[in-house]
C-alpha cells in the first residue's frame, strides 16, 4: 500500500511525535511505501496573530503541498496524526481531492475542547462538549490563558463543524481508548467512523526489578506534579523517586525537591534514556489529573516489565489493571498514591507477578503484529468508504 503519514510537530516534543515515528517505521518494515509529510509550529514565531488565525483556519500553502505530493505519489491512504496549527484542516480536503482516503488519529480532545485537555481549574471540564461554539472555553481563556487566542481556536473548530469537515472530510478516526470513543461520539463525530487502536511502540526489551519509582513526562499541573510531590513529602519510608522531564512547573518542582532527600530530578531525557530508567525501576507513576488519551509511557513500561501506579481518571483505569499490571489510586489523592507506592515497595512477590503480567500485556495487546493488523483493517475500511463516497 502507498501511505502518506502527515504530522504537525508542536513547539515542544511529545508522545504524538514518537507514535508518528514508530508507526511509520512499522509500516515500512511491513513492506508498505510511506511518504512523510510534516510541518512544525516553530514557524508560528515568525507570524503575527492575524496570520496565525487565518493559517489555523485554512492554510493554502499546506493545501497545495499536500495535494501535489499525494497526487504525485499515488497515495491510497493519508493518515494524519496532527494538523494543528500549520497543516490545518485544509490538508484533509487536499488529500481527498488527490484521491486518498483520510484517516485521523485522535491523540487529544482538540476537536471538542479548545485546550484539547478537558481540564479547567485543575478539574475535568466538559462544558464545551457538543457545542457548535466553544463559548465556555473562550470565557475562561482555556487555551494558553488568553481569551483572544482561545477565540481563534474556537472559531476554527466552529467553522469546520459547520462546514461538515470533521464529519465528512475524514473517512476513519482512530480513538486511543474505549474511554475516549463515546466522548467523540457525543461531540458530533459519526460513531461508525471511530475505531479504537492503541498507540504503538517497538519492543524495547525487558528490564530487571529496581528500587526506585520513576516519573517520566511533562512537568505541568495536569500531569499531577502537585500530587506526586505531596505524596513523597508526606509518606514516611517512601522509596527513592526519580523525575525525568521538564515543563512549565519545572522551576517550582526543583525548588520543592531541594528539601526532599529521596527525590531527584534527572532532567529531560531522550527516549532511549527514559527506557533505560524504566528497565531499572520498581514502578512508573502517572498521577495525572486530566483525561490522559493514551500515555505512550504505559506501553513502554509494560514492554520493559514495569508495573504502573496511576490515578483513576480517563483511560488510565482501562490501561492499568488494578492488582495485575499495577495499582490505581483516586485522582489527586496524595495519601492514596503514597499508600499504593508503599504497598508495592513492601511486597516483592507482588512486584514479580506484576512484572510478568505487564510483559504479557504488552505482547498480547500492544505488540507489533496486532497493532499492524488493526491499522491495516482501518486503512482498508477507509479506502472502501472513500471509494463508495467517490462513486
Amino acid at each position: 500500500m502507498r501511505i502518506a503519514v502527515l504530522h504537525n510537530f508542536y513547539q515542544q516534543p511529545g508522545g504524538e511525535d514518537q507514535v508518528f515515528a514508530s508507526e511509520t517505521a512499522m509500516l515500512e518494515q511491513a513492506g508498505h511505501t510511506v511518504i512523510r509529510i510534516t510541518e512544525t509550529n516553530d514557524r508560528l514565531k515568525e507570524m503575527g496573530s492575524l496570520r496565525v488565525a487565518s493559517t489555523m483556519m485554512w492554510n493554502g500553502e499546506a493545501y497545495r503541498r499536500v495535494f501535489e505530493t499525494i497526487r504525485r505519489e499515488r497515495v491510497e491512504v493519508a493518515h494524519f496524526h496532527n494538523t494543528f496549527v500549520m497543516l490545518s484542516p485544509a490538508s484533509y480536503y487536499a488529500a481527498r481531492r488527490a484521491g486518498a482516503a483520510v484517516v485521523q488519529t485522535l491523540h487529544n480532545y482538540r476537536l471538542l475542547c479548545p485546550a484539547a485537555t478537558f481540564l479547567r481549574d485543575g478539574k475535568p471540564c466538559e462544558d464545551c462538549l457538543g457545542r457548535l461554539v466553544a463559548w465556555p472555553g473562550v470565557r475562561h481563556a482555556c487555551y494558553h490563558g488568553s481569551r483572544s487566542t482561545t477565540a481563534g481556536v474556537a472559531a476554527m473548530l466552529s467553522v469546520h463543524w459547520a462546514a461538515g469537515t470533521w464529519r465528512n472530510a475524514v473517512d476513519a478516526y482512530i480513538a486511543l481508548s474505549e474511554f475516549a470513543r463515546p466522548r467523540f461520539v457525543a461531540g458530533g463525530l459519526p460513531a461508525s467512523k471511530i475505531y479504537v487502536k492503541p498507540n504503538f511502540i517497538p519492543d524495547p526489551g525487558v528490564g530487571t526489578a529496581g528500587k526506585y519509582v520513576l516519573f517520566a513526562g511533562r512537568i505541568c499541573h495536569e500531569k499531577g506534579i502537585g500530587t506526586l510531590l505531596e505524596a513523597w513529602r508526606r509518606g514516611a519510608g517512601m522509596p527513592p523517586l526519580r523525575i525525568a522531564g521538564d515543563g512549565p512547573m519545572g522551576d517550582e518542582m526543583r525548588a520543592q525537591i531541594r528539601e526532599m532527600k529521596n527525590v531527584e530530578w534527572i532532567g529531560r531525557l531522550s527516549r532511549e534514556q527514559v527506557l533505560g530508567e524504566m528497565r531499572n525501576a520498581m514502578a512508573l507513576v502517572i498521577p495525572s489529573i486530566w483525561y490522559e488519551g493514551f500515555p505512550v509511557s504505559v506501553v513502554e513500561a509494560y514492554a520493559t516489565g514495569l508495573p504502573v501506579i496511576a490515578s483513576g481518571i480517563g483511560a488510565l483505569p482501562e490501561l492499568v489493571k488494578h492488582g495485575r499490571t499495577g495499582l490505581v489510586f483516586e485522582t489527586g489523592d496524595a495519601r492514596g498514591l503514597s499508600e499504593a507506592v508503599l504497598r508495592l515497595d513492601g511486597d516483592a512477590e507482588m512486584q514479580s507477578q506484576m512484572r510478568n503480567l505487564c510483559r504479557q500485556e504488552f505482547v498480547e495487546l500492544y505488540g507489533e503484529e496486532r497493532n499492524l493488523r488493526l491499522l491495516m483493517e482501518i486503512y482498508e475500511t477507509a479506502i472502501k468508504r472513500r471509494g463508495h463516497v467517490a462513486g
